[in-house]
């Protein structure tokens, strides 16, 4: 892919993905044949780590920002347990924005393989 496609791409993706591995994923969006529109279609189905951080503050201890992430085991946990008694709840508000982009960062990973 052109430099400046991998450049406009990793300017959107930077507010999704964890900021260590944007060099590894430039080389990888360099040596791929995807076409930008399909990396663009998985940017639109990336999950927001600003919108994650917001459902947890204000509803975390009913799980919704784990589900929003797709953490289905963990977000029936939080849900059964009212947040863990609500220590869950204030320690994933801490932790929720990096497992966004973690969670992210798979997904661009398994695609671009």
């Amino acid at each position: 892919m052109e430099s400046d496609k991998v450049n406009h791409i990793l300017m959107m993706l930077s507010s999704k993905i964890p900021a260590g591995s944007i060099p590894s994923i430039r080389t990888r969006l360099e040596n791929t044949d995807i076409s930008e529109s399909e990396i663009l279609a998985l940017l639109s189905q990336m999950k927001d780590p600003l919108l994650s951080i917001l459902l947890s503050i204000f509803i975390g201890t009913l799980g919704v920002d784990r589900f929003y992430i797709g953490d289905v085991g963990l977000g029936i946990g939080k849900l059964l347990t009212g947040g863990g008694c609500g220590i869950w709840w204030l320690i994933d508000i801490f932790l929720i924005t990096d497992a966004t982009k973690q969670k992210n960062l798979e997904q661009l990973s398994y695609y671009l393989r």
